[in-house]
């Protein structure tokens, strides 16, 4: 028999929609700190500043490696796990740090990235080991009160806000000061998190588990690779764009990326799944996802050029990027759920062993080998296209590469929609569906009536206005809605109590 989680501590819509309502809060900071960036950057300069996480994402490559089986231990009530995947997980970034930064001279000169920007290359690599213990100790608190992922967001965000104005605007540090900014914001995260699973980490370490980890960690490694692989066009845009295209892009993510908040709502839907298969929380759970994404993808949609000019005029020739972004953001966030379903419900770690064989054969192998197609399909059409057909025009590789991107993550998602329906029934609330995408189109319209806006204020009075018409609408024809926003708060006045 399973191990059974502590279900009064997860409720599944309550800590869905705290993690999402703090991602939604985060977005206004998040735009601030972007607004303090691109407006005072080139695009050159704004490209090079993208490029440096690009260049750190390869090295966060295992970071996800043993928080996925700590995850997935400590849900089933694994003694020692959280702290067995915290110390596994703090060695392997040490190592990558070293790494990244006796590579950071060779790095730098293939981009042809010279001067002061190389301190700034190194200085970065103290992020590395942020976001390693961040993604372990997120995986612990996701198994036992995943809305504390919300409030440690939040943490974050607050302290970058905050120290970005006292580096940036007061000591006029820009590109030091937005890095020290994300670092130590980053770092009082990590501490937050610490506390929050102290109790945790109090248990003795298991090392049988990481041996079980270790044995497994090849299919972990091969996931990572194949989704660093499918993600290398963004460095093919970089090499043979330039950095304006990489810039263009950069501006246009910072809303499509938004897009991918949603799939915060199912945030708890994982572990409940391998604590117990219940094809009603799945059912329920996709209702309120795409309740969300569908307007948020509208709005994007609706409203690309006002939403680009906030960040700087001269990003307003990146509006079919912004576009584009937000279909595949879409897209992404569909696959993301399915792949959550996959894993939630496979069975094969629930004796705390791997046996690699059986792994092979698993769902989550079948997962791990989707970025694999998606990048046979993406990366030698991007090299092809962009060495060919947008040789000095930044905009252009940028929407070639976005176009790419979507129709190979576009493939992929048929392909595991057919996996899903031979080993995992997921009942598609289609008539919700058609009730979302109908009060959607109520408010495009309302956008489309509109003329573009240019100030901050007046775009987000325009969208605040569209999503009260959405939602005006949505509660008029859909009773489930209806039945989400009470039992919503009836769930927050529940939590208030206690």
């Amino acid at each position: 028999m399973w191990a059974q989680l502590e279900k009064d501590e997860i409720r599944l819509h309550y800590s869905g929609f705290v993690v999402f309502a703090a991602q939604i809060l985060s977005m206004a900071t998040g735009l601030i700190f972007t607004l303090l960036l691109a407006r005072n950057m080139t695009k050159q300069e704004y490209g090079i500043w993208a490029n440096i996480f690009d260049v750190i994402g390869y090295f966060l490559l295992l970071s996800g490696v043993f928080p996925f089986w700590t995850m997935r231990f400590v849900a089933r009530q694994k003694q020692g796990a959280a702290k067995t995947g915290l110390l596994a997980n703090l060695v392997v970034s040490l190592i990558f740090t070293f790494v990244y930064i006796s590579l950071t001279p060779l790095v730098t000169a293939a981009f042809n990235i010279g001067g002061t920007y190389v301190l700034l290359y190194v200085i970065a690599s103290a992020q590395i080991i942020n976001m390693y213990l961040i993604v372990v100790l997120e995986s612990v608190l996701r198994a036992k009160k995943p809305q504390a992922i919300g409030y440690g967001l939040l943490v974050e965000e607050s302290c970058k806000i905050i120290l970005a104005y006292l580096l940036i605007v007061r000591l006029q540090q820009l590109f030091l000061g937005a890095l020290l900014s994300l670092i130590i914001a980053a770092a009082v995260q990590v501490l937050y998190y610490l506390k929050l699973t102290l109790k945790e980490l109090r248990q003795k370490i298991q090392w049988k588990y990481a041996r079980e980890w270790l044995k497994s960690s090849i299919i972990n490694i091969y996931n990572a690779a194949g989704n660093q692989l499918a993600a290398s066009t963004i460095i093919l845009l970089f090499l043979y764009g330039g950095q304006a295209a990489r810039g263009d892009y950069q501006a246009a993510s910072t809303y499509s990326n938004i897009i991918g908040y949603a799939l915060f709502l199912s945030y708890a839907l994982y572990p409940k799944l391998l604590a117990r298969n219940n094809s009603e929380d799945v059912t329920s759970t996709l209702k309120t996802v795409l309740m969300f994404a569908i307007p948020m993808t509208t709005i994007t949609l609706s409203l690309p050029q006002s939403l680009l000019t906030i960040l700087n005029v001269h990003f307003n020739e990146a509006t079919p990027i912004l576009m584009l972004l937000a279909l595949d953001a879409f897209v992404i966030l569909i696959s993301q759920f399915y792949s959550t379903v996959i894993l939630g419900v496979e069975k094969i770690d629930e004796e705390a062993k791997i046996p690699f064989r059986e792994l092979v054969r698993s769902k989550i192998f079948k997962v791990f080998t989707l970025p694999y197609i998606q990048a046979a399909i993406s990366i030698p059409t991007c090299f092809y296209i962009l060495t060919n057909y947008a040789s000095g025009r930044p905009v252009r590789a940028a929407v070639f590469m976005t176009a790419i991107n979507l129709a190979a993550h576009t493939a992929t998602l048929i392909i595991q929609y057919a996996m899903m329906h031979n080993s995992v029934r997921i009942n598609v609330p289609w008539r919700n569906i058609g009730k979302y995408v109908l009060a959607s189109a109520v408010s495009a319209a309302f956008f489309y009536m509109l003329p573009d806006t240019t100030t901050i204020l007046l775009t987000l009075s325009v969208i605040l206005a569209g999503s009260a018409i959405y939602l005006s609408v949505l509660l008029a024809i859909d009773r489930d809605a209806r039945h989400l926003v009470r039992a919503i708060w009836h769930e927050i006045k529940a939590m208030a109590k206690k």
